[in-house]
């Protein structure tokens, strides 16, 4: 239960109101961006609100417990407020939205109703739907080390211990956002690059970096595929920066970085099949290696 104002509670209690919804989203790059459902814009604490910006909201609930509460904010895309380049580019991954509910005659009778992230952004056309999740998302995530086969460092940080070298290319022609070929990276071999993360230095796309899915070499020619298309066009003559790729597996590590003594995974750890399977007629039962010395 929320406490009100007193100045926003004795409006209530008059009966005839005046209020409207205002979001505030703020970006991990620190931009903060305001948007009103009011027909004209409105400021408090430092931040502007853009009227008619087209946004939505279903209805806030909140429930008991730690279950996660979430929302569903719609509106539309555009250069003034937001865009698809600036979605695309995952600018608004996980940034932080306050909602409040607001007096637009006084703005400062107002209550904040809920506090989280952005979730899952989805884009059709000219319009965008997010997925606002209350701040208990948090309590959903892994905290701290998981047993698996794959090795859950990051290639090239303190933990992995591999001085990963990065390499540089450019773009000799592209097919789309997400496909192109590439000159200077000659010397690698076919999928060195594969999972690596591609940055690029100098174009529309400069300062913005995706994945890399697939690194390939057919008749001397090296070419690059993307995870996702960049947010903007990609151009011959672009520069980038790129990371060899890593499959987290153990003979990965050992053969492409002879980092085997530093495998942050359980390569050995006993699967489905191990825990079901019976002793063999000449397996040894002395409490041994199953791998040997």
């Amino acid at each position: 239960m929320k406490t009100l104002p007193p100045g926003l509670q004795a409006h209530l209690d008059g009966g005839a109101t005046t209020l409207c919804w205002c979001w505030k989203l703020t970006r991990g790059d620190g931009a903060v961006q305001g948007f009103t459902d009011h027909d004209r814009a409105l400021t408090f604490n430092s931040v502007t609100y853009e009227a008619v910006s087209g946004f939505t909201a279903s209805e806030v609930q909140s429930s008991l417990g730690l279950a996660v509460d979430n929302l569903t904010l719609s509106g539309a895309l555009s250069s003034a407020s937001l865009n698809e380049g600036d979605l695309a580019a995952g600018l608004y991954d996980n940034a932080r939205v306050e909602i409040w509910r607001v007096n637009w005659a006084d703005v400062s009778q107002r209550v904040l109703m809920r506090a989280g992230t952005l979730g899952e952004v989805t884009r059709s056309g000219h319009a965008f739907q997010a997925e606002i999740r209350g701040l208990a998302q948090a309590l959903n995530q892994p905290v701290g080390r998981i047993f698996g086969h794959l090795c859950d460092a990051n290639l090239g940080d303190a933990r992995c211990g591999v001085a990963a070298s990065i390499s540089s290319g450019t773009v000799a022609m592209a097919s789309d956002a997400r496909r192109f070929t590439i000159t200077g990276l000659d010397a690698f071999p076919t999928g060195h690059f594969t999972g690596g993360k591609l940055t690029f230095s100098s174009g529309a796309n400069a300062g913005r970096a995706m994945e890399v899915k697939r690194h390939g070499i057919s008749n001397a020619i090296v070419s690059i595929e993307l995870w996702q298309a960049m947010s903007e066009p990609v151009m011959p003559g672009d520069g980038f920066d790129v990371m060899p790729g890593c499959d987290k597996l153990f003979s990965t590590c050992q053969s492409k970085f002879a980092n085997g003594a530093n495998f942050r995974g359980f390569p050995h750890m006993p699967g489905n099949d191990a825990v079901m399977a019976g002793p063999g007629a000449n397996q040894p039962m002395d409490g041994g290696s199953r791998y040997g010395n």
